[in-house]
């Protein structure tokens, strides 16, 4: 699968390096665009300080300006936290789109969306206090409604970047099983 991974509010940091080599260990061809053009932050409070000083619509510029190059050839969007929101949206505008895989985030939902039964997959900590259980319920109802065919797993006592592990919320057993099931997901798509 060609996948275009998006990183969180920390950057473009190792584990996000590390991640995509995973990636690209099982066979995949994988961009990870720099959206913070080299700046990394060590807390996330710093990093959403810089993605607002940013804007929203400037750090979306940049996330189609690097998928472009590729989105004909069929991208799976992909992304960590505030990467995952950007993912969700890039994806959900672009009808050749061959997956979504969501790790610790989703994003809101543009009212005219409408996808035709493109996989999605998200991965979240439980409970997590930047994607809560009722804007959760509600995500998952809209995303099917849109026409999303959307796989959620919750991961019980694990922090919100679980996935990463140079972050305190590192959990290693949640992190493994979501990389075994993540990338089933992804070999199934390449059946299709």
């Amino acid at each position: 699968m060609n996948i275009m991974l998006f990183h969180s509010t920390h950057g473009l940091t190792p584990a996000v390096r590390q991640a995509a080599d995973r990636l690209r260990a099982a066979g995949h061809q994988v961009w990870t665009p720099d959206l913070f053009e080299g700046r990394t932050f060590d807390s996330v409070e710093e990093g959403m300080a810089f993605k607002d000083e940013l804007g929203k619509e400037e750090l979306l510029r940049r996330a189609v300006l690097a998928a472009a190059p590729y989105s004909e050839r069929g991208l799976v969007y992909a992304g960590f936290s505030l990467g995952a929101s950007i993912a969700q949206t890039l994806a959900l505008g672009d009808d050749k789109a061959r997956g979504l895989l969501l790790l610790h985030g989703t994003s809101d939902i543009a009212p005219n969306a409408q996808v035709d039964d493109l996989p999605v997959q998200l991965h979240v900590a439980e409970p997590d206090p930047f994607e809560t259980d009722d804007w959760l319920s509600a995500w998952y109802l809209r995303m099917s409604r849109i026409g999303a065919d959307v796989e959620v797993y919750r991961y019980a006592g694990a922090g919100h970047l679980y996935t990463d592990p140079d972050h305190p919320d590192y959990d290693a057993e949640a992190a493994e099983a979501t990389w075994r099931v993540a990338l089933g997901f992804l070999d199934g798509l390449q059946e299709d």
